[in-house]
């Protein structure tokens, strides 16, 4: 057991190297400078597009609760369209919306460009809830899925998630990072070692007793 343990403890401290190199290059990514978007990107680069904002055909995706000025609030994300020249119309995760709010949302009129990161899409699961295509309301990102709903038949195959800072004030609020992976291998270290040490010390304790019996 003591062995198994060991072995255990040694298996995370690989794991956790492994980990922190992977959040090394993510943070790297976040310190780097967009590119511009390719044909078929990568999931999570970083890019920068340009195009225009269809407020028009505005969708919301998920159920989030955050805490804001006024408590706990419950909330979304919106789904925007972003149409390009010459190429597919891009659905882009502005940010997380408040459901109740009073202040208006930031909508920027004409071209713009957008920096975020590539997020695949997803396919619905056993327990997901079932989307309202009427109310253009998911709970499934899936690019294709929500492009027929809002009658777009050109749209790219991923999602772009915004990314900005929590200092701007006003809705939507977008992700201010990249997503990261968790990182539990060193509370997993210290759990293994230390019940191999609590049972190098129980067999130690064990082996003295019976040496004086």
């Amino acid at each position: 057991m003591l062995i198994v343990l060991l072995g255990l403890g040694t298996w995370q401290v690989y794991r956790l190297q492994w980990k922190e190199a992977i959040l090394a290059r993510i943070a790297a990514a976040e310190r780097a400078p967009p590119v511009s978007l390719a044909e078929t990107p990568s999931p999570y680069t970083k890019v920068s597009v340009t195009g225009r904002f269809r407020f028009d055909l505005t969708a919301q995706f998920g159920a989030e609760v955050r805490d804001t000025r006024s408590g706990p609030t419950m909330g979304f994300y919106q789904i925007v369209p972003l149409e390009r020249d010459g190429a597919p119309t891009l659905l882009v995760n502005r940010g997380w919306i408040p459901q109740r709010r009073e202040e208006a949302l930031n909508d920027p009129p004409g071209v713009v460009t957008v920096t975020g990161y590539i997020r695949p899409g997803d396919v619905p699961a056993w327990f997901s809830p079932a989307d309202d295509r009427a109310l253009r309301e998911f709970y499934t990102l899936d690019p294709d899925a929500i492009g027929a709903a809002l009658g777009i038949h050109d749209v790219a195959p991923f999602i772009l998630v915004m990314l900005g800072s929590s200092t701007v004030e006003g809705y939507p609020a977008p992700a201010e990072h990249l997503p990261r992976p968790s990182n539990n291998h060193l509370s997993y270290v210290i759990t293994w070692y230390g019940l191999a040490a609590s049972l190098a010390v129980i067999f130690g304790m064990w082996m003295r007793k019976a040496s004086r019996s």
